[in-house]
């Protein structure tokens, strides 16, 4: 079984490298600046042997109040109480703080296992903080270099003695989990959407924009069917990101989406369908994923139905790339429609997954031609012959027809319009390709055009625009007549006579040996033709 680990501390002593570390990968948002962690960040690693569970928590925040650090304290303090043993971290440079101080005392209250931990402790600048943080009563600490990868054997040994199990559990459901990503605009209800369908409070929530800024990725099963949502920080317009934090939040949303299956695209219902929601829209079907309308905030709305109808037909029209996908209208404060959101999530899941089967998809082609034929190109008519699936997720088939790179767009959008509508697949991006049959004889057309025939004494023909069994045939023709020409009586020239160049008697005395009798040239072996 894996050991639950929940590294805690105050701002900026390098919780987050250490999970990074612990977790083998750049899951966690690290910068200089404190505070960048706020929610619960939970990841699977290991040490050596050691399988761990790990979670993420914001810095400890010595307030009580209703802000948002005393928000981001309660999270905190729900992440030491579901762990198995609680890593404090401190910074070795600086030394045992009054912070510090405080939230060893509240970890002693806590009846948990702690392992104090001086990180940056490289070199000697942190040797003094190291012997400082005995005074904190929490045991021997251990030096390590998170950033570095120092003072690693040392955490091993450390964990390794408070008994931890190093036989991994096997997990029991085997199904993989449905990963859906939740976007949308700043403060548009995302983390409140994800605790409502949870049933807890698992991520902060609160009238200030921005407060989420990794995506975090929180699993649950819904109707027996394990799902993992990922709530992502909000997506501004490129031009307003400008601070280097945003940016990485932009980027780790961006990543999301490009691993998610279904997207949720949450939008305030008294404002939807803004110029960022389009371009949302338009970066989730260009990645092939699968696409779920939510219009959150509608306990706020007027004249609901209408507004509804309004709405729909907004989308039809701005974003006909995604015609048909659902809208949800709901409330995720009040519950109102949210049991229509999950049912709508798993259908554009199943349509996402389908495969048609060939022989259903040529019968569809050949009646969408006799519906609409290609149009004319050059004169010439294009003519689609065969169709096949090659993937699903998303659906993508390839087409093979004449002349297919002059098949133009429009028609490809007429396909994809049509296969939407009769195989019931609303919303769900489809991807075709048109190819070309490959003309078997091409290839020996030009093989006999480089080519060339020979002509009698070693000539070549000169290329012409007819085919190479064209240009052979007259090759012969050329050939026989030259044999049937008559040639006129007489004495061979003296050896050393000059012949006319290119003569065939020239060129065969100059193959003749010095001192031997020319030879005459062959009459025809025909009478036809002969002078009298």
């Amino acid at each position: 079984m894996a050991l639950k680990l929940a590294i805690v501390g105050r701002p900026n002593v390098g919780k987050s490298t250490l999970f990074n570390r612990l977790a083998g990968k750049k899951l966690a948002i690290v910068d200089d600046r404190p505070g960048v962690t706020r929610d619960r960040r939970f990841a699977s690693g290991n040490l050596g042997d050691l399988d761990l569970e790990l979670i993420d928590t914001a810095g400890f925040e010595d307030v009580d109040d209703e802000s948002l650090e005393a928000r981001m304290r309660q999270q905190t303090v729900l992440a030491v109480e579901e762990a198995d043993i609680a890593v404090f971290v401190i910074d070795s440079r600086e030394g045992v703080t009054p912070m510090d101080e405080v939230f060893a005392e509240i970890l002693r209250r806590n009846d948990k296992p702690v392992l104090l931990v001086a990180n940056k402790a490289e070199g000697k600048a942190g040797d003094a903080g190291v012997l400082d943080a005995y005074r904190l009563g929490l045991g021997e600490p251990i030096a390590i270099s998170a950033e570095h990868g120092e003072g690693m054997a040392d955490l091993y040994n450390g964990l390794a003695a408070m008994g931890a199990d190093t036989d991994p559990e096997p997990d029991p459901d085997d199904e993989k989990h449905v990963r859906i990503a939740i976007v949308g605009r700043p403060n548009a209800g995302k983390s409140t959407l994800v605790n409502k369908l949870i049933g807890e409070d698992r991520l902060l929530t609160g009238p200030e924009a921005g407060i989420t800024r990794d995506a975090i990725p929180v699993d649950w099963s819904w109707d027996g069917r394990p799902v993992r949502l990922v709530d992502t920080a909000g997506l501004r317009r490129k031009a307003k990101v400008q601070e280097k934090l945003e940016k990485l939040s932009t980027a780790d949303t961006i990543r999301a989406i490009t691993f998610a299956e279904i997207v949720i695209l949450v939008m305030d219902a008294t404002h939807p369908f803004e110029i960022q929601d389009l371009q949302i829209a338009d970066l989730v079907e260009r990645e092939g994923r699968g696409l779920v309308f939510v219009l959150a905030k509608w306990d706020l709305v007027e004249d609901p139905q209408k507004t509804l109808a309004d709405i729909i037909e907004e989308a039809q029209r701005q974003l006909p790339q995604v015609k048909g996908a659902p809208i949800v209208a709901l409330s995720a404060e009040t519950g109102r429609g949210l049991d229509k959101l999950m049912p709508a999530v798993f259908k554009t899941h199943a349509d996402w997954s389908t495969k048609v089967k060939t022989r259903d998809l040529n019968d569809w082609l050949q009646m969408a031609i006799q519906r609409h034929p290609p149009p004319a190109v050059a004169g010439r008519r294009i003519k689609p012959k065969y169709m096949a699936q090659t993937k699903a997720r998303p659906p993508t088939f390839v087409l093979f027809a004449s002349r297919a790179d002059q098949l133009p767009e429009s028609y490809r959008r007429y396909l994809i319009n049509s296969l939407r509508e009769s195989f019931d697949l609303p919303g769900v991006p489809l991807r075709i390709t048109i190819k070309s049959n490959r003309n078997p004889y091409a290839e020996g057309e030009e093989k006999a055009g480089q080519g060339s025939a020979r002509a009698p004494f070693g000539e070549t023909l000169p290329k012409t625009g007819l085919k190479a069994k064209t240009r052979i045939a007259a090759a012969g023709k050329a050939k026989a007549g030259a044999a049937a020409k008559p040639k006129p009586h007489g004495k061979a020239k003296p050896q050393g006579a000059k012949a006319k160049p290119g003569s065939p008697r020239g060129r065969t005395q100059k193959l003749n040996r010095p001192g031997t009798k020319p030879k005459r040239a062959s009459r025809p072996s025909s009478t036809r033709g002969r002078p009298r």
